[in-house]
C-alpha cells in the first residue's frame, strides 16, 4: 500500500497533525498504522477510524483529541473511500460542526501548522526568535477579554507552565524526622526493647507540612465569562500538580465541578464542566451561592488551613444583609480569603457599588485578575509574598 498512492501520504500527514496536537506519535506508529490498514482490509469509515485509533491512541485522555482530528482531517463524505482509490494527498476543506467540541481549537491549530511553515529555515528561526520574546511580553499585559483565539491558546500553554504557588501549612500530625526537635516516645521505647532496655536510642519527629487546600468560588455570569474560562485553566493546572483543589462555579446556582477538573486534558475537563453547569453566562446571585456553599460544603472542604479564592466582580443585583452575613461566615471558616476582581484592571476603579462595599470588609486581599501578569502576581501572593495594594481597607478609604 505504501507504494500505490495517496492514502499512505495522508496517514503520515494525519500522524503529524496528531503529534502537533499533543499526542505522542512517532515514525514507528506511522509504520504500524500503515501495516494495520493494509492488514485490516478496510471497508467502512468506522473500520478505518478504529484501526487508526488502536494504533495512535495510547491513553484515555487522548481519545477526544484523536476524535476531533479525525473529524477535521477526514471531514468530507466519501473522502476515505476516494483516498483508498488514490485521491489527493491533502484532505480538502469542508464545513465544521456548528458547536465546537473540546480540543477542537488545539486540533485545528495543529492541522494548520504545516501550511504556515516558511521555506527558508534560517529566516524562520530569526523571525521567530524576535517575535517570541515580544509576543510573550505583550501577552502578559493584554486583557483576557481582548485576546484572539490564537492568543488564548498561547495563554493556556503559559498557564500550564506557570510556577504554581508553594503555600505550605503545618499540620497537627507528626512524621519521623532524624533532625526533628521532638522526641517520639513510642518509637523510642520500641527501639530500646530490641536491645533489652540497656541502650536507649532516641527517635525524633517533626510536624508534617502540606500544601494548603485551595477552594475556588468562580462567578460564571455573563460579565465574567471571558475571564472565568482562563481562570478555570489555572485551577486545572493547580489540580493536576497538587490534587488539593476544590472548584465551584455559580451564576444563579452553585455547582461543584471539582471532579470534572481532575481530567488530565484541560479541554476535556472544561467540556465536562460546561455540560454539568446549567447557568453558564446567566445572572448573578452571589449571596445565594455563598449561602449554599456555607451550608453544604464549607465543613467538607475548608479544613487544614484552606485558602478561598473568590472570583467575581461583586455586582450583585439585590444587596441584602444576607450577603454581609454569608461573607463574614465564609471569612471565619477559612484561613485566608482572597477576592479576585477583573474590574481592578481599570485605573479609575472605585469601590462605590453596594455589593462591593458589603463584601470588602470581610476579605483579606483584593486583587485584579485580568491578564497573565496579574495571574503571576497571584501565584507569588499565594506563596507567601504580600502586596500592600491588595489590602481591601485601602479601597474602602478611596471610596
Amino acid at each position: 500500500m505504501t507504494g500505490e498512492g495517496r492514502l499512505a501520504d495522508n496517514i503520515a500527514y494525519f500522524a503529524r497533525a496528531l503529534r502537533h496536537a499533543g499526542l505522542p506519535v512517532g515514525p514507528g506508529a506511522v509504520l504500524d498504522a500503515l501495516a494495520a490498514v493494509d492488514a485490516a482490509r478496510i471497508g467502512t469509515r468506522d473500520d478505518f477510524y478504529w484501526t487508526l485509533h488502536a494504533v495512535f491512541v495510547k491513553r484515555h485522555e487522548h481519545s477526544i483529541l484523536f476524535d476531533q482530528a479525525f473529524r477535521i482531517f477526514w471531514r468530507r463524505r466519501g473522502l476515505i473511500e476516494k483516498l483508498i482509490a488514490q485521491m489527493s494527498p491533502l484532505a480538502p476543506g469542508g464545513q465544521e460542526e456548528k458547536k465546537p467540541q473540546a480540543g477542537a481549537l488545539r486540533v485545528a491549530e495543529a492541522l494548520a501548522t504545516p501550511r504556515q511553515e516558511k521555506p527558508d529555515p534560517v529566516e524562520k528561526t530569526e523571525f521567530s526568535a524576535r517575535l517570541t520574546v515580544s509576543d510573550r511580553e505583550i501577552l502578559k499585559t493584554k486583557d483576557f477579554a481582548q485576546m484572539s483565539a490564537a492568543e488564548i491558546a498561547t495563554a493556556k500553554h503559559l498557564v500550564a507552565a506557570m510556577s504554581l504557588p508553594e503555600d505550605e501549612v503545618t499540620t497537627r500530625r507528626f512524621l519521623p524526622d532524624p533532625r526533628g526537635r521532638r522526641i517520639d516516645p513510642r518509637k523510642t521505647f520500641r527501639r530500646s526493647l530490641r536491645g533489652g532496655g540497656a541502650v536507649i536510642d532516641l527517635a525524633y519527629r517533626s510536624p508534617a507540612v502540606r500544601h494548603a487546600p485551595v477552594v475556588a468560588l468562580i462567578d460564571i455570569s455573563g460579565s465574567m465569562a471571558e475571564y472565568s474560562k482562563l481562570f478555570l485553566h489555572f485551577l486545572h493546572a493547580i489540580a493536576e500538580k497538587r490534587r488539593r483543589v476544590h472548584s465551584f462555579v455559580f451564576a444563579t446556582r452553585l455547582t461543584n465541578i471539582s471532579r470534572e477538573l481532575t481530567s488530565r486534558d484541560p479541554d476535556d475537563a472544561l467540556a465536562r464542566a460546561s455540560k454539568r453547569v446549567q447557568d453558564w453566562e446567566g445572572g448573578t446571585r452571589i449571596a445565594h451561592a455563598l449561602h449554599d456553599f456555607n451550608r453544604h460544603w464549607s465543613r467538607r472542604v475548608l479544613g487544614q488551613g484552606a485558602i478561598v479564592l473568590l472570583f467575581t466582580d461583586g455586582l450583585e443585583r439585590e444587596v441584602t444583609k444576607e450577603l454581609t452575613f454569608e461573607m463574614d461566615r465564609l471569612r471565619r471558616s477559612c484561613r485566608r480569603l482572597v477576592w479576585l476582581n477583573p474590574l481592578l484592571r481599570f485605573d479609575a476603579f472605585e469601590a462605590r457599588a453596594s455589593g462591593i462595599k458589603a463584601m470588602l470588609p470581610h476579605v483579606d486581599e483584593f486583587r485584579p485578575i485580568h491578564n497573565m501578569a496579574s495571574m503571576e502576581q497571584l501565584c507569588r501572593a499565594l506563596s507567601g509574598e504580600s502586596n500592600r495594594l491588595s489590602d481591601p481597607r485601602e479601597w474602602l478609604r478611596r471610596a
